[in-house]
């Protein structure tokens, strides 16, 4: 059973994350160690669930667990070749090391979806054409702009919790 199938999901790039959630607080429940007989096993499946949320939570990782059901995933950890793609990421970068507020990350951000959601257009298009050179590469792409927007998020945690910081607080 592949992870689609284990939340009655579409094998597809374009999955419902409610449904996905819902289906793993259901699922999780059911093999919780707490209630089973067979405490071993109930972990090891446990730990599947886990495995397989994860997996399809994100589009870069969704993106690539397709490709891998298709035998089509190997060297997906190789560098990008793209050099204009690599120009746009690092000027990307110096953007995030250069945002100091709230303002300049929200646009980063809007930014980085950009890029996401067009990549994700181009990994339908690989995928469907079976390009799979392509379709590897866009997911080495869109897994570069998962980290940035990661990255992205954690600056803007930095920033609320220094702006929630306050010297004459009372502790």
């Amino acid at each position: 059973m592949n992870h689609f199938e284990l939340f009655t999901l579409p094998t597809s790039l374009d999955i419902d994350l409610a449904t996905l959630k819902a289906n793993f607080l259901n699922l999780q429940q059911q093999h919780h160690p707490d209630r089973a007989t067979d405490k071993e096993q109930a972990l090891i499946k446990s730990s599947e669930i886990n495995q397989a949320y994860k997996t399809l939570l994100h589009v870069d990782s969704r993106a690539g667990y397709l490709l891998s059901l298709k035998k089509q995933d190997y060297h997906l950890d190789q560098s990008i070749n793209d050099f204009e793609f690599l120009q746009s990421a690092l000027e990307i970068r110096e953007q995030l090391d250069e945002a100091h507020d709230a303002a300049q990350l929200l646009s980063l951000k809007r930014e980085v979806q950009q890029w996401i959601d067009g990549l994700v257009r181009e990994f339908k298009l690989d995928y469907d054409e079976e390009d799979w050179a392509e379709a590897r590469d866009t997911v080495r792409k869109l897994r570069f702009f998962q980290k940035v927007m990661n990255d992205i998020d954690k600056a803007e945690d930095r920033l609320l919790d220094d702006e929630d910081f306050d010297l004459d607080d009372d502790f």
